[in-house]
C-alpha cells in the first residue's frame, strides 16, 4: 500500500509539473487517490491498534471471550453455537449500553456469528466509549 501511494503521489506530482494545462489537472486529480489511500490506511491502522490495546486491557481483566466454541472440520465456528453465546453478550451490551468492555465483546460475538459488518460497527462504538472513559484518558 505504502508503494502504490508513493508511486501514485510521485506520478501526481510529475503531471502537476508538466507544461499542458491538461496534465496539470490531470496531476491534480490523481493526487487526490494517494490523499484518499493514506487517509484510509492510517484509519484502519488506528482500528486495529485500538481494537488489540482494549483486548490486552480485557485480557489482563479476565474479561476477553474464550476462543472455544466448536468449529468445523474446515475451521469455521458452528453456527448454532455461535448464536447461542451471542445472547449473552447481547443481553449484556443491552443492559450496559455505555461499557467499551460489553461493547467489544458483542463485537467479537457478531464476529463469531460471521456478521463482519455488524462487528465492525459495535466495535467502532466500543472504540468510541472507550477513547472517551477516564481512565483511558489518565493512561494516554
Amino acid at each position: 500500500m505504502v508503494l502504490y501511494l508513493w508511486a501514485s503521489f510521485s506520478s501526481s506530482l510529475s503531471f502537476i509539473q508538466a507544461e499542458e494545462p491538461t496534465a496539470k489537472i490531470i496531476g491534480y486529480a490523481a493526487l487526490i487517490l494517494p490523499i484518499v489511500g493514506t487517509y484510509i490506511l492510517i484509519r484502519e491502522i488506528l482500528f486495529g491498534t485500538r481494537t488489540q490495546r482494549m483486548a490486552r486491557i480485557l485480557e489482563s481483566e479476565g474479561l476477553l471471550p474464550e476462543d472455544d466454541l466448536p468449529r468445523s472440520p474446515s475451521g469455521r465456528i458452528e453456527k448454532a453455537a455461535a448464536d447461542a453465546d451471542f445472547e449473552q453478550y447481547r443481553a449484556e451490551a443491552e443492559a450496559n449500553p455505555d461499557s467499551w468492555r460489553s461493547l467489544h465483546r458483542l463485537a467479537l460475538a457478531y464476529d463469531a456469528a460471521g456478521d463482519r459488518k455488524r462487528a465492525r460497527s459495535v466495535m467502532k462504538d466500543a472504540i468510541g466509549y472507550f477513547l472517551s472513559s477516564p481512565d483511558v484518558a489518565r493512561k494516554a
